[in-house]
């Protein structure tokens, strides 16, 4: 069909998944039985659309004829003139329906996530901003009725901090948030200025999806552990105790270090959970780069470099460098209110699909 990239791959994928499903092993994983259910049901839909889609388009070509022919009832006519007035919109939003359905998803959308902020360039006015950007996201997740669970944390002697993670679990927490991915940027007079100037101060964000053992193989001998005492104000059994770990990733150069817990077992568990969510995401950014020529059908994310976004305090202003977005009420996107930057970015990275799934019909 004119407009729209061939179904049949996706018939064939449907049917494959229909023999997987009616094997008599089909739910001795049920983590993969859940992951082809889920995919069955999508190609399903996708199907359902198609079909919705063929069945408009012969509408129109059968009102088109009886409109054409000259021997057709008179009544019948008008019947068909009225109907196929609407018919070209109703069309087109059915093509749009199809080619939104034959996106492909990120494997990660309905995981829990990890964000890690530290603070950059700025000393203590960054270390600030990293926690604002905390609160931030903190405040958004508890509006959407998603849960908390802290990782990791170095506080700085302003109160901000140097570096912060926590885990979000919640229903598709990684779809909404992996676009916070890279440096956010904040121009503000700093409580410390008595001269009254700007300053630019800058903190990174780093998203990553959660991943589990089966996810990422972890080889006991590729890492080097090492304990020693939490510094810093936590109270007297975290920092009396040697329960901060430290563990190094020898292949990779990955370290992460977990010093919030006062029982080095739960630290150690963090740590690892932390270190495969790296994993994960360098993994993912490595197949990215393989298809370094379609990235212009991506919305920016996951680089860690790239500076995203500005908050500009004097105007209270807000602006995603990205997609040119643009909001007037900082006060209320730092206390979570970010709904409308999250659609925005969502929408953006949809119709760069679209247009990408198009050039290859």
């Amino acid at each position: 069909m004119k407009g729209i990239p061939d179904i049949g791959p996706f018939k064939k994928r449907l049917k494959e998944l229909d023999d997987l499903m009616t094997a008599s092993d089909f739910y001795s994983d049920q983590r993969k039985a859940a992951e082809v259910s889920r995919e069955h049901q999508k190609l399903m839909d996708l199907i359902g659309l198609y079909h919705n889609l063929e069945k408009l388009v012969a509408e129109e070509a059968e009102n088109n004829e009886l409109i054409n022919d000259p021997n057709a009832d008179p009544e019948l006519k008008e019947l068909a003139q009225e109907e196929i007035a609407t018919l070209p919109e109703r069309i087109e939003k059915a093509k749009t329906d199809v080619l939104l359905a034959m996106i492909p998803p990120d494997p990660s959308d309905s995981r829990n996530t990890i964000i890690e902020i530290r603070a950059g360039a700025g000393g203590d006015e960054a270390s600030l901003f990293a926690g604002d950007l905390c609160r931030m996201y903190t405040r958004f997740a508890e509006i959407k009725g998603w849960t908390i669970e802290p990782m990791s944390s170095s506080a700085s002697e302003c109160g901000g901090f140097k570096e912060v993670s926590f885990l979000v679990k919640g229903d598709e927490v990684y779809k909404t948030l992996k676009f916070e991915s890279g440096v956010h940027r904040v121009q503000r007079i700093p409580v410390t200025e008595s001269g009254g100037r700007i300053h630019t101060s800058t903190a990174t964000v780093a998203v990553l999806p959660e991943a589990e053992e089966v996810d990422i193989h972890i080889d006991p001998s590729d890492l080097e552990v090492s304990v020693c005492r939490a510094s810093g104000p936590g109270g007297q059994g975290v920092n009396t105790t040697d329960s901060a770990v430290q563990m190094l990733h020898k292949p990779t150069g990955i370290m992460v270090f977990c010093a919030d817990e006062r029982s080095q077992i739960k630290n150690r568990a963090k740590a690892l959970k932390v270190l495969r969510s790296r994993l994960l995401k360098q993994k993912e950014e490595e197949e990215r780069a393989k298809y370094a020529a379609n990235r212009k059908s991506q919305v920016g994310s996951g680089d860690r470099s790239e500076r995203i976004r500005t908050y500009n305090f004097p105007q209270s202003r807000l602006t995603d460098h990205r997609i040119g977005f643009s909001s007037h009420d900082l006060p209320s996107i730092l206390e979570g209110n970010i709904d409308d930057l999250v659609l925005a970015l969502q929408m953006a990275d949809q119709e760069a699909k679209l247009t990408s799934l198009l050039e290859q019909e």
